[in-house]
């Protein structure tokens, strides 16, 4: 008799919990007709923003262009548009020849790593991460080392500790910023340190830069392409976030800095581009009108839009919480939010969230799901408006004050 089918060892290394056994328990209790609020997720869609109806129109106009196999890098007036963005952001050197097209971000993180990484090669990942960058490197065969982002430095990386962490086995840094999931906005000072760690050590950076339009109050975003020189940069975007447009699956990487040296990792990216012969074109026709057309992200994340609103309502509802802390997310769609374990001593945030599911119909993703080292955070999006936030944090408070009569009666028992 032949045993069972057995997955790459790989896999036991792996994880996603973001759409894991709490969104599939989600799923399941919506079958059976309970309405779950899910907050797990930043699809932008799903809480009623729509994708701008000129790209909308752009892919129309230009499906009879879409039937065929476009070039392995992508549609030119894409890469183009994507290299007039980098140009008006003050990044040298850039052409449509250092730019790739991916089915989303997600394809291209894989495909950036598998170009780059031998069995064992170690790659600096921030901790808390967005997983699937510890996911792509432990799939390319890669060692993800986690650098602390702590909130007692508004988590922004440590960069002590990141230095400390470097070996002779060390190829890349991974930034993601505005960080997913804690919302920070690095300074500059803190991305000139790393462009400076990463000349000291030869080491390639890869800037995640997928929320680059989502700030609030006076965050400054700063491209990281726009501080380097002397080492390669990879930077990532796309129309997911930025553009509601996650369903169209349309990302971007573009290689920068010294691009005399990335001659022939640009060929390997271009090899493994054409192996999966090409990402999806209709949706590439919307890029071009989405970058050089009217940004009306501006208006969501300003005083008065959704995001920002929706943000300044968790602001206030940790703020009245006693069990609540969070660092004001500066960017991106998320708040990482804390709970104060001196006062609940046995919160656990996989059990938190499991809890707040079944017993309170709302989905959120424990902190422990971006590979940290403390089980007291959760993460939130920032995507459906006020009136329901402050409805969220209704039932989390009723939950927490169920663990502190418990945590009494423990005590007094």
């Amino acid at each position: 008799m032949t045993g069972p089918v057995q997955p790459s060892a790989a896999m036991r290394e792996v994880r996603y919990e973001i759409r894991g056994k709490l969104a599939n328990r989600a799923h399941e209790m919506e079958r059976r007709g309970y309405e779950i609020i899910s907050l797990n997720i930043g699809n932008p869609g799903a809480f009623g923003f729509r994708t701008p109806e000129t790209m909308r129109l752009a892919m129309i106009e230009n499906l009879q262009s879409s039937e065929g196999y476009c070039h392995q890098k992508g549609i030119f007036p894409a890469r183009e548009a994507v290299v007039m963005q980098q140009q008006d952001r003050g990044v040298p050197g850039v052409t449509a020849e250092h730019v790739f097209i991916g089915n989303g971000v997600s394809e291209l993180i894989d495909l950036t790593l598998r170009g780059l990484l031998n069995s064992g090669d170690e790659v600096l990942v921030p901790s808390p991460d967005y997983p699937l960058w510890t996911a792509g490197v432990t799939l390319n065969q890669g060692r993800p080392v986690h650098y602390p982002c702590p909130p007692e430095t508004g988590h922004e990386p440590d960069l002590a500790a990141l230095e400390g962490l470097i070996s002779d086995r060390t190829r890349a840094i991974v930034v993601i910023n505005p960080n997913n999931p804690t919302g920070a906005v690095y300074s500059r000072a803190t991305l000139e340190a790393i462009v400076a760690l990463a000349e000291r050590h030869d080491l390639l950076i890869f800037s995640d830069e997928i929320y680059d339009e989502m700030t609030y109050d006076d965050a400054e975003f700063v491209p990281m392409a726009t501080l380097v020189d002397r080492v390669v940069c990879v930077t990532f975007s796309g129309l997911s976030k930025v553009y509601r447009a996650c369903g169209y699956r349309v990302g971007w990487a573009t290689v920068s800095g010294d691009i005399d040296r990335a001659g022939a990792y640009l060929d390997a990216l271009e090899l493994l581009a054409s192996l999966r012969l090409c990402s999806n074109v209709p949706a590439q026709w919307a890029v071009q009108t989405a970058l050089g057309g009217y940004q009306s992200i501006r208006e969501l994340v300003a005083p008065g839009g959704r995001l920002f609103e929706t943000r300044r309502a968790i602001i206030d509802c940790v703020a009245a919480s006693p069990w609540l802390r969070v660092v004001a997310p500066a960017g991106s769609m998320y708040a990482f939010v804390g709970v104060d374990q001196q006062a609940l001593p046995n919160f656990d945030d996989n059990e938190f969230a499991f809890d707040l599911l079944e017993q309170k119909h709302v989905l959120v993703a424990p902190g422990v799901s971006f590979n940290v080292a403390y089980n007291n955070y959760f993460r939130i999006t920032l995507l459906p408006d006020a009136k329901q936030i402050k409805e969220v944090f209704s039932r989390i408070g009723e939950l927490l004050d169920g663990y502190a009569v418990k945590d009494l009666e423990k005590k007094s028992g």
